[in-house]
């Protein structure tokens, strides 16, 4: 019976939680933190699963179509089609309003021949123990390339493997320094089991490090693409979208002041030797409004990825937690489909990939957009009706439609423990037709 994380977790030197890291301008999306996979885990349910009002459907097949916005380069390992990630908030990081943490946190590495401070969750390394961490970045250590940097395989004095992420130098300047020190401000604050864990930085001259906890399975796109062998089942999918959804609820209601991370999507979603999806990569992450004030929203120029941007955001430039309530909505039609976002070379009518399913499930369609590696069985199809239902609620074109992500968390969790009560009878069935092939053969 797999336990339901906590998400009220905060930070203290003994914990067993985790904490975030790499996508942005310098950060390479997390796309080789490479090893084996081994078994997986199930999960129980609560909660009753709210039915989607299919009335929205009209307005967000309409309407879903983002404008085209200024992008970065591919952060791309390869020549495959990866959505480039919008940049088009030169200087907003710069000015939000943090709460102090009261600690040397918010601190900056200045010398290489200081001693690491043994802080929680934010050491201070020195440039000789990356050096010796990576073997001098060795080549052989290289795990993943992106548009401002290199990732690399380490391990620590204490036999900690590490992903540490070293920026290029050629391509710093003001805009990718502030992002640099958003990035390790966030990654300092949050610790939960579906976050990656945050283990430290150096910022030295003409260095920028970040090291974070090495995940060793991949991201789920790469397992969505059949690059890291056997095909996700639909219950290893339910498990890492209840996975998300309980570490960006715990961003949203369980700091000390709520973070919005701006950038969900399959390759921020990293996995774990048993299928543990933690979501990574702070990059774009900003403090909410402060409701206390009364305010609503953070006012804020476009920052995300093509196929996962909330159009009302893109309209309104108006940034709410509900963004990330969007872009998890598109995130599920992914684990449904199989497919990317947006699919270039597909005919036009199925190239932006959310606004393709919507149409097939309201269409009554659902079972044509599952992905063809699936099986259709009973729990399957029940599980796709529903699934589809709580996208079509997140994907609503007004943030005020959309549900929590703790209420996404609920519906999931009811969803997987119906799944699994389907699940068993077709497994027994199964079994017994093959008894009955094997006996008369």
């Amino acid at each position: 019976m797999r336990r339901t994380p906590s998400y009220g977790r905060h930070r203290n030197s003994s914990s067993d939680a985790r904490s975030t890291p790499d996508r942005f301008p310098y950060s390479p999306t997390p796309s080789s933190y490479s090893d084996a996979s081994t078994a997986r885990r199930s999960t129980s349910g609560q909660s009753a699963v709210a039915v989607a009002a299919r009335s929205v459907v009209g307005v967000f097949v309409g309407c879903f179509t983002p404008p085209e916005t200024k992008s970065s380069a591919s952060f791309g390992d390869s020549g495959e089609f990866r959505p480039h990630s919008v940049i088009s908030d030169a200087s907003g990081a710069g000015s939000e309003r943090r709460r102090s943490s009261g600690s040397s946190r918010g601190a900056y590495a200045s010398s290489n021949n200081s001693r690491r401070e043994r802080q929680a969750g934010c050491v201070k390394f020195t440039m000789d123990e990356i050096y010796k961490a990576t073997n001098n970045f060795s080549p052989s250590a290289k795990i993943g390339q992106g548009g401002f940097g290199i990732v690399y395989k380490g391990r620590l004095e204490d036999g900690t493997f590490v992903a540490i992420k070293r920026a290029k130098k050629s391509v710093y300047d003001k805009h990718l320094g502030v992002e640099f020190q958003s990035e390790i401000q966030m990654l300092s604050q949050v610790e939960h089991l579906s976050l990656v864990k945050f283990y430290g930085y150096v910022e030295y001259e003409d260095e920028k490090v970040v090291v974070v906890e090495y995940v060793p399975n991949g991201t789920l796109r790469e397992h969505l693409d059949c690059l890291r062998g056997n095909i996700l089942d639909l219950g290893a999918r339910l498990d890492i979208a209840i996975d998300v959804a309980h570490g960006v609820t715990y961003l949203h209601m369980y700091t000390d002041h709520p973070i919005i991370h701006r950038d969900i999507k399959s390759s921020n979603i990293l996995l774990t030797e048993n299928f543990r999806a933690k979501v990574a990569d702070f990059g774009f992450a900003r403090l909410a409004a402060d409701s206390d004030s009364g305010a609503t929203h953070v006012s804020t120029q476009v920052k995300g990825t093509a196929g996962y941007l909330d159009p009302e955001y893109l309209r309104t430039y108006q940034l709410t937690d509900k963004s990330d309530v969007y872009s998890f909505g598109v995130l599920l039609v992914e684990l449904v489909t199989g497919r990317r976002p947006i699919e270039p070379k597909r005919e036009l009518k199925e190239r932006i990939t959310a606004k393709w399913a919507m149409k097939k499930f309201s269409d009554g369609d659902a079972l044509l957009i599952l992905d063809p590696r699936l099986e259709k069985s009973a729990a399957n199809n029940l599980a796709i009706e529903k699934i589809l239902e709580l996208s079509l609620q997140c994907l609503a074109q007004r943030r005020q439609h959309r549900p929590s992500m703790k209420r996404c968390a609920e519906i999931l969790w009811s969803i997987r423990k119906d799944y699994k009560e389907i699940s068993v009878p077709d497994f027994r069935s199964s079994s017994t037709r093959s008894q009955r092939s094997t006996l008369t053969e």
